[in-house]
């Protein structure tokens, strides 16, 4: 009985020793030292090529004046939204890690989409348009069911009523498609009409600049006229006083002649006389009937 005691341990004592070894802790990192930004590296180095390509084509053929559509965001995102989704699709198609050969292009719009969302005037200027946008998707929405029965009994089910209703309508992914396709109409008027004024105020600006050439050529040339006319005022002053020393029966070059002053005309069969000579004229009998 001693000799089968000092044998070895039995089934009891072997299953107590598996026990306690398989419910010894296992050592692990602690969360705190796990870096965020190395699980994200090694997340993107796994993926596939193809969808990075896929990413590229997406950015390149998005929205371009909506940033929020660029770095594929809902529209009501934060700031710290707006970095952590750069941080990811930046690394998606980094020029470093993505064959497509328009991934620095599309690497560089995400930097100008983040950079537009980050400044707070240009953000706050874009949120404007997405409220008009937003209000006009409300209007539709109330348009549309203002005569459903469904969305009349739900509303008053709801414990807000019809406001709660429309409120958790716009969170859902439905009102986003819609308040995304309607701020591409409003946004793209904006931009037509701001295009639009752009080009006729540089027509009236090239206008104004052509009357203002006009007009200094105009000056240019009155000034040259009267530069050339004071020059030449000696010869004509010399030339005027040659011709009246003598008698202006001299021919002077550039001078005109006055006009004889005729005594008579062979076609008409009065004499021309000068003024104030009234007394000289004949007096003509009327043909008229005589008075009594």
């Amino acid at each position: 009985m001693g000799e089968e005691g000092e044998a070895g341990p039995g089934p009891s004592s072997q299953a107590a020793a598996a026990e306690e070894k398989t419910s010894a802790p296992v050592e692990r990192p602690p969360p705190e030292e796990l870096d965020p930004d190395d699980l994200l590296n090694a997340f993107f180095s796994d993926l596939k090529e193809v969808d990075r390509d896929n990413e590229v084509n997406r950015i390149l053929w998005a929205f371009k004046l909506n940033p929020y559509e660029k770095l594929n965001l809902r529209f009501d995102a934060t700031p710290e939204e707006i970095k952590k989704q750069f941080r990811k699709l930046s690394l998606m198609v980094h020029p470093d890690k993505c064959k497509h050969p328009q991934a620095s292009t599309a690497f560089d719009i995400l930097g100008e989409a983040q950079k537009e969302l980050l400044d707070d005037e240009k953000r706050e200027n874009l949120l404007k348009f997405l409220e008009l946008a937003k209000d006009e998707v409300r209007k539709e929405r109330k348009k549309e069911t203002k005569h459903d029965n469904i969305v009349r009994v739900a509303s008053l089910l709801h414990e807000e009523g019809r406001d709660g209703l429309e409120a958790e309508w716009e969170k859902s992914d439905e009102f986003h498609e819609r308040w995304k396709m309607k701020s591409r109409d409003v946004l793209a008027r904006s931009e037509w009409r701001k295009r639009k004024l752009g080009k006729r105020l540089k027509e009236e600006t090239l206008r104004i600049e052509e009357k203002e050439k006009d007009a200094k050529e105009m000056h240019k040339a009155k000034k040259e006229h009267e530069k050339n006319w004071e020059k030449t005022r000696e010869t004509r002053v010399t030339g005027w006083h040659d011709y009246l020393k003598g008698g202006g029966n001299k021919k002077s070059t550039g001078m005109l002649k006055p006009p004889k002053l005729k005594t008579n005309d062979d076609d008409k069969l009065y004499v021309q006389r000068p003024m104030g000579a009234e007394e000289f004229r004949p007096k003509v009998k009327s043909a008229g009937p005589k008075k009594d």
